[in-house]
Order: C-alpha cells, then sequence, then structure tokens
C-alpha cells in the first residue's frame, strides 16, 4: 500500500513538473516572437526546451538575480572610478568649464602662462613660449594617458565580469551559456538573459514562481 501511494505521489510530481515545463517553454515561445528574425531562427525548439527545463526549480531566476546585481554594483563603482579621475583632471575645486569648455586644470595653466609672459622680457618671450607649449602638451598627453587608462581597465573589469556570468550559468545547466567573445554569441546570451529577465517579471507580477 505504501508502494502504491508513494508511486502515485511520484506520478503526480512528474505531472506537475510536465506541466509546470510546458507553461514555461510556451511563455518562452511567446517572447521569443518580439526577438529579430535573425535570433527566433537560432533559439530552436530543443533549446527553449533545454532552457525550461534549467528553470524549473526557480534557482536560474535566483542566479539571473545575483548576477544582474553584482553587474550594476560593478558598473556603478567604475562610473565613480572613472569620474573621481575626470574631477581630479578639471582640479581640486571643482570642474566646472567656462564657455571654451577649458576644465579648470587647463584654464589655470594657461592663466599662469599668461600671466609668466606678460612678466617676461620681450627677447625671452619666444622660448618661454615654446617652454609653455611643451609644459601644456605634456599635461594634455597625461590626461589622455590617464584617461584611455582608465577606460582600458573598464573595459577588461566588464570583459571578467561578462566572463563569470557565462561561466556561472554555463554550470548551472542553462542552454545556450558557455565563455565566449563571440559578439554574435554574446548578443544571443543577451537575448535569453532577457528571456529569463521577463519570465522572472512575469512571476513577481502573478506571485507563481516561474511565470
Amino acid at each position: 500500500m505504501e508502494r502504491y501511494a508513494s508511486s502515485l505521489e511520484e506520478s503526480v510530481d512528474g505531472a506537475r513538473q510536465q506541466e509546470k515545463h510546458y507553461q514555461l517553454l510556451s511563455a518562452l515561445q511567446s517572447l521569443v516572437k518580439e526577438l529579430p528574425s535573425s535570433f527566433q531562427q537560432r533559439l530552436s525548439y530543443t533549446t527553449l526546451s533545454d532552457l525550461a527545463l534549467a528553470l524549473l526549480d526557480g534557482t536560474v531566476f535566483e542566479i539571473v538575480q545575483g548576477l544582474l546585481e553584482i553587474q550594476h554594483l560593478t558598473e556603478k563603482s567604475l562610473y565613480n572610478q572613472r569620474l573621481r579621475l575626470q574631477n581630479e583632471h578639471r582640479g581640486a575645486e571643482g570642474w566646472r568649464e567656462n564657455a571654451n569648455s577649458f576644465p579648470v586644470l587647463r584654464q589655470a595653466l594657461r592663466q599662469k602662462h599668461l600671466e609668466a609672459q606678460q612678466a617676461c622680457r620681450p627677447h625671452n618671450l619666444p622660448v618661454l613660449q615654446a617652454a609653455q607649449h611643451r609644459e601644456l602638451e605634456a599635461v594634455e598627453h597625461r590626461i589622455r594617458e590617464e584617461q584611455h587608462a582608465m577606460d582600458r581597465k573598464i573595459v577588461l573589469e566588464l570583459d571578467r565580469k561578462v566572463a563569470d556570468q557565462q561561466s556561472t550559468l554555463e554550470k548551472a545547466g542553462v542552454a545556450g551559456f558557455y565563455v565566449t567573445t563571440n559578439p554574435q554569441e554574446l548578443t544571443l546570451q543577451m537575448n535569453l538573459l532577457e528571456l529569463i529577465r521577463k519570465l522572472q517579471q512575469r512571476g513577481c507580477q502573478t506571485g507563481k514562481t516561474a511565470l
């Protein structure tokens, strides 16, 4: 009798899982229609079915939410770092620009050069102007190099985060995810993430885990 009850319970659970899988798959198929046709062709029935299976217990939704939160925190931190660097370049007293769009740091240097020229004897002026020109070019070069270095750091950090996301979702068994830098594959993965996010939003709105 106990064996029969256990078998019946397993059968009911299996039917529930199958129904839940069907609902998720149907929802995914509906959402895919909103994507460009080129990506619709790449998201086959098998891929969507495998994705629906990975989403059954709700764990992947939690993983994706955690990854997105980490991504947003990383982007905010990198943005603040770049902003601080820009403010340093624009001077410690602030960075409001004048009508000619010269930041304070450059404006202060030009003002210093002008005062030095006014105090300089005429026969020494060409030498002074040449030295000032080299100084200004050196400042401009340093600013560009520091900004480029910061931008390279941001790109590398974001690339690392993308690779972490790909690896985490691949280990979680989410169809379509693996570590790659191929632009087309990255766009496809972004579309898959968007599908998962939309399903999660539906879940929040209806109070159901999957839908």
